[in-house]
């Protein structure tokens, strides 16, 4: 039997988040400066760019001890009491946890750009480079073949600007 549709809360703290049932439909959200933001449902396009990235990057981590999880909830350092964003993908080395709500200690945050989603997408990639163990976030299009890559240098800053991939490029995680 279905859950009946829950009112969503006007503001809320990471916290109430992370023990929220949901809105009883299914949707997905991720909570950003205190109020939930719907996450649009994923075209066959862009749930086949996070499944077929998932699988090349899990390939390549197979037998080591970092594992690839696809939408796992972030914990930002700016903050943090009122927001949880949720890239499309993550990469941690740090072992698994029974009942982790969050990915601990990425090291990568892949998320998928479509058009409508622009503008969410840069917040949480400028919001991601506030976690310390971030080393490189990837922004990927959805619409022609081209990447964009932040990674942190050695002095532990980020660019001013991304690196782009083209199609004729070579990316190198």
């Amino acid at each position: 039997m279905n859950e009946p549709l829950r009112k969503l809360p006007d503001t809320m703290t990471a916290e109430e988040f992370k023990a929220w049932p949901g809105d009883g439909a299914g949707g997905k959200y991720e909570l950003v400066d205190g109020e939930l933001r719907m996450m649009s449902p994923a075209t066959t396009t862009h749930g086949t760019m996070q499944a077929n990235l998932s699988r090349l990057i899990g390939n390549h981590l197979l037998g080591g001890r970092c594992r690839v999880l696809s939408e796992p909830a972030v914990e930002i350092r700016v903050r943090a009491d009122v927001n949880r964003r949720v890239p499309d993908l993550g990469v941690t080395c740090t072992p698994d946890q029974r009942g982790e709500v969050e990915l601990p200690d990425p090291i990568l945050l892949v998320e998928i750009m479509s058009p409508g989603n622009k503008a969410d997408t840069w917040s949480n990639v400028w919001a991601y480079t506030t976690i310390p163990t971030v080393r490189e976030i990837l922004i990927v299009s959805s619409t022609r073949i081209f990447a964009q890559l932040l990674r942190r240098g050695p002095d532990e800053s980020w660019p001013k600007e991304a690196a782009e991939i083209a199609a004729d490029g070579a990316l190198a995680l």
